[in-house]
């Protein structure tokens, strides 16, 4: 794929799928020519990868399987990328205006000013997403271009991520004979694609729902005001369903998917279901309701953690769109009602990725939000690619890995 092709493939890294996406047509309208979703099969962990060769193949396969659907090859992909080593933070900036007069040379040198933070040599800066600008002391200004003032400040949200984390993805995607457009924190991607305008505006919070992480992001006044990846996500759900009922975690799985509910009474005690015992014995018949007060605990504990973050992020008053939960967890039974229980006074909503075209009903499912979200560009005029380099006309398309690696780091 070159880099004038108006096709673009979105490849979500999680724990325990692996999701491609491919979508084609004009920025503003894009059309889902091509899903796939592959099991991990072990190669990530928290959002990190733990085996080369597994994650490799894994990529291998997801974008095979979507090129073939989509009917074209695809040879550049973006990325998205959680765990535990996301770290988000906000700055300031601020530079004289040289000429009176606010021009882009001024606001690239302000939002240079503001990403240009010490970090432990082991973290590498993914994003820089202003918050606003503020010129002679008036605030709240987005676009400063143009403006008369002598003093510009910029106040953005920095998103940080583990060296080797990023080098890792790179190199698996290297391997299946990719190369990386673009790398994008998950919780961001999958803004792009389920919250609506309004819901940026009046404040709310985004949680991604993965395997192996869970990502937060709080939005306010269509800023990114706070964001966190959580080591917890619904595998954890599953490994406590396969202790709880004495069962496989593949078996686990399952019933979760197929019988779990967040609130346990919401379900009648007389239901029962068949659960698959270890080793090869019989079958056994559990009350669904033990399933649902092994899923509630877990689930509570979630939600005291996003509460957490909220309280962290300081304007829990001011998030009138309340939380809107999507990834894979988030299709569980009754979980947003949990939320709404836990979470008082916030509606939480359950988000699948929208405004889309082509195969749109066939991920109109919350497991494709971020992947979907990596094909749209609905924060591509302040989410640059990741080689500044590419500002000063440089291809945007690496022709390899370590040319890639050189010029980023």
């Amino acid at each position: 794929m070159s880099k004038t092709s108006d096709i673009v493939a979105g490849l979500d890294l999680g724990s325990s799928k692996i999701a491609c996406v491919i979508a084609e047509g004009s920025p503003n309208d894009r059309q889902i020519i091509g899903v796939s979703v592959v099991p991990s099969a072990g190669g990530l962990r928290e959002g990190q990868v733990v085996s080369i060769e597994r994650t490799t193949e894994s990529i291998r396969e997801a974008v095979d399987e979507a090129s073939r659907m989509a009917g074209c090859q695809i040879s550049s992909v973006r990325i998205g990328i959680g765990g535990a080593s996301i770290m988000g933070f906000n700055s300031d900036g601020t530079v004289a205006v040289r000429s009176g007069r606010v021009a882009e040379t001024d606001v690239e040198r302000v939002l240079e000013s503001a990403r240009a933070v010490a970090l432990p040599a082991d973290k590498q800066v993914l994003h820089a997403l202003p918050q606003e600008f503020i010129l002679d002391g008036h605030d709240r200004i987005r676009h400063p271009v143009g403006m008369n003032g002598v003093r510009l400040e910029a106040r953005v949200h920095v998103i940080t991520t583990a060296r080797t984390a990023l080098v890792n993805a790179i190199e698996c995607a290297s391997r299946a004979n990719l190369q990386v457009e673009r790398a994008m924190f998950g919780g961001l991607a999958a803004s792009a694609s389920v919250l609506t305008r309004e819901e940026r505006e009046l404040g709310c919070v985004l949680v991604d729902i993965g395997g192996g992480t869970t990502d937060i992001a709080v939005w306010y006044d269509h800023a990114l005001v706070h964001t966190v990846s959580l080591d917890w996500g619904g595998d954890e759900l599953t490994r406590q369903i396969a202790r709880g009922l004495r069962t496989p975690v593949k078996d686990a799985e399952i019933i979760k998917q197929q019988h779990g509910s967040a609130l346990a009474t919401m379900v009648d005690e007389s239901e029962t279901m068949s659960v698959p015992s270890v080793g090869g014995r019989e079958p056994q018949i559990r009350q669904r309701h033990l399933l649902c007060e092994i899923l509630e605990p877990g689930l509570e504990d979630l939600f005291g953690r996003i509460g957490h973050e909220i309280e962290v992020a300081g304007c829990r008053e001011l998030l009138a769109a309340g939380v809107v939960l999507t990834g894979g967890t988030a299709r569980l039974s009754a979980i947003a009602d949990l939320g709404e229980e836990f979470l008082v006074g916030m509606p939480v909503r359950i988000g699948a990725p929208r405004g889309l075209g082509g195969l749109a009903d066939v991920v109109d499912d919350p497991r494709y939000a971020s992947a979907v979200g990596l094909c749209l560009d609905v924060f591509e005029g302040v989410n640059p690619p990741l080689s500044m380099s590419a500002k000063k006309g440089r291809s945007r398309v690496w022709g390899g890995f370590r040319k890639l690696l050189d010029s980023w780091f």
